[in-house]
């Protein structure tokens, strides 16, 4: 079992998400940042769909109970093992009664923690993912144990990867929505032309952002959404859906994000800039 002895601002176990259940309200879930998370598996050689710990911000104190291997990648957030600071994006050897700690955040919103085979916690769907109307919780809580298996040897093909990182990138590419071409061509322009800023509503429902552009009185039945649409209301507010975001919506569909730009989006914070460009 892993121990938890604080959660940290918002951890979650997620792996790739729950599918085939759109059409009763079911959100995907899974990781936010699909980019880091298959870079920590890959390193641990497990299975592209293994569960992790999504973290943002601010990480967990955790404990573990039996030996094990790790790697955490993503934000550039500090992390500790026995009160020594270890890197990112490398494998870790853990032995039973080992304490892993996650400190300063320097750049970025989201990091994940894998674990060798993955965590073991309750299948729900298809998914391991948390999404509370669905599972126990939303996140994870102090004191709660989280299974995974014991393994006391392995060799990783690779030790340690350092990749490209899209912490830094502002450009989101995006294709064009069921409703561009509704959109006037003032709209379009402001949305290709400016920048903006990411909101203070931004979790993992939803991203809003704080510039608007030309409203709009479309008129349209609720439709079917997906992670990365992006929506504008009547006022000309911009509403990104993210993995826990609703699966139909009743604004216009005027953009989709791409999903190197969903993990772009997942690791910026409230006044990080971003543009457009459409692909």
């Amino acid at each position: 079992m892993l121990k938890v002895i604080k959660s940290g601002f918002f951890t979650t176990v997620q792996d790739t998400g729950r599918f085939n259940y759109r059409n009763k309200g079911v959100p995907v879930s899974g990781v936010m940042d699909s980019f880091s998370y298959a870079i920590v598996n890959m390193l641990l050689e497990n299975d592209k769909k293994a569960a992790v710990l999504e973290i943002t911000m601010t990480g967990p104190t955790v404990e573990f109970e039996l030996d094990t291997y790790i790697v955490a990648g993503g934000a550039e957030l500090t992390m500790s093992l026995n009160g020594q600071t270890i890197k990112n994006f490398k494998v870790h050897k853990i032995q039973a009664g080992d304490i892993v700690s996650f400190g300063k955040l320097d750049h970025g919103l989201r990091s994940y923690l894998a674990i060798k085979d993955g965590f073991k916690t309750p299948i729900v769907l298809g998914s391991r993912s948390y999404f509370k109307p669905l599972t126990i919780s939303s996140r994870i809580k102090e004191y709660e144990q989280l299974p995974y298996d014991e393994c006391k040897s392995f060799t990783p093909k690779l030790q340690e990867f350092k990749p490209h990182s899209l912490l830094k990138e502002t450009v989101l590419e995006v294709f064009e929505g069921p409703e561009y071409r509704l959109l006037t061509e003032q709209q379009k322009n402001a949305l290709f032309g400016d920048d903006f800023t990411v909101a203070k509503e931004n979790n993992r429902m939803a991203y809003q952002l704080n510039e608007t552009i030309e409203g709009h009185a479309i008129s349209m039945l609720t439709s079917a959404t997906l992670p990365g649409t992006i929506q504008l209301t009547p006022s000309g507010k911009l509403i990104i859906l993210m993995k826990d975001g609703q699966t139909t919506g009743g604004y216009p569909r005027i953009l989709q994000l791409s999903e190197k730009a969903i993990s772009i989006l997942a690791q910026k914070r409230y006044g990080d800039e971003l543009s457009f460009k459409l692909i």
